[in-house]
């Protein structure tokens, strides 16, 4: 019996270190996206340049960035899906 609550307690505590774990965008960014959008278009930050991006809105922008587009890679270099998505969203919310 204390072997149950001892198992049940481990996996509950990491389904909950999964759920807080979220992708930090920011981090993201910076690890995987600044070198690029900090010299080459869009910049983050240039409002103009990603008017008309935000406007596609996020899921699209999120789907263009995990198949990769021109010369940037597949997520843009990030990790994974979640990663990309995170990224994209912390870009959005610097250029608006």
């Amino acid at each position: 019996m204390k072997r149950m609550s001892y198992l049940v307690g481990t996996v509950a505590a990491l389904m909950l270190s999964g759920q807080l774990a979220a992708a930090d965008g920011k981090a993201v960014y910076d690890k995987s996206c600044k070198g690029c959008h900090a010299a080459m278009k869009p910049k983050t930050g240039d409002k103009e340049a990603w008017a008309p991006l935000i406007k596609m809105g996020a899921d699209a922008l999120t789907a263009s960035v995990i198949k990769g587009k021109g010369m940037m890679p597949p997520k843009g270099g990030a990790a994974s899906d979640d990663d990309a998505k995170a990224a994209v969203e912390y870009m959005i919310s610097q250029s608006k």
